[in-house]
């Protein structure tokens, strides 16, 4: 649960960033276009009295070995009272497109690490973590999914090994592609569209139980 004043911190990669402003360091300004502004957009509005702080540092392009890498200053050092993490696109992306990706069981192993460095520093921190997806179109090809889906069952593990919530945004797109094709709500495959984002928001509000 959010409780009044708290921090809740957003992490991720360019889904998270979604155009943030790097030069914004106050909380709930420059939160970007995607779903953390969507999410922190209808929790200040319902709870106006409760002085809820949120802050977006996604970046675009991280994989978890980047994010590890800035867990101390962009984490820690903020000491979020939620943490929301979304990340494992690129570990797959960066992969297929320039070798350069993170092999599944150095990507579990890597998260891990943060997430017990965050719950050393920051014990009552609470975890919110996010089913990394694609959709298949654009630039997913079939290759992609069993790396995917195995990125899923460690987010999957993760969340229960660290009593955090877990939202499962792959499952949020496969039942909205029979609603509407896969790329009205991602067009390239991994960058959701604005109805992609809505969704998104949608998701992490009923899987999070702010």
């Amino acid at each position: 649960m959010i409780k009044p004043h708290h921090n809740v911190l957003f992490q991720g990669d360019s889904v998270t960033d979604c155009g943030r402003d790097r030069n914004a360091t106050g909380a709930n300004d420059g939160l970007g276009q995607g779903y953390a502004f969507l999410v922190a957009a209808q929790l200040l509005e319902a709870r106006p009295a409760d002085e809820l702080k949120f802050l977006n540092r996604g970046i675009s392009g991280n994989r978890i070995v980047d994010l590890y890498a800035r867990v101390k200053s962009e984490v820690i050092n903020l000491r979020p009272d939620l943490l929301s993490v979304l990340i494992g696109v690129n570990d797959t992306w960066h992969e297929f497109g320039s070798g350069n990706g993170v092999p599944v069981p150095k990507y579990e192993r890597i998260y891990r690490d943060l997430l017990m460095e965050v719950r050393s520093a920051l014990p009552n921190c609470r975890f919110v973590l996010c089913e990394p997806f694609v959709l298949r179109c654009g630039v997913v090809t079939g290759e992609w999914i069993e790396e995917i889906s195995a990125r899923q069952a460690v987010v999957r593990k993760l969340a229960a090994d660290f009593q955090a919530s877990f939202v499962p945004f792959q499952t949020a797109f496969d039942q909205a592609t029979k609603r509407a094709p896969a790329e009205y709500w991602a067009a390239d495959g991994v960058h959701p569209t604005g109805a992609g984002h809505a969704l998104m928001a949608k998701t992490w509000l009923e899987a999070s139980n702010p």
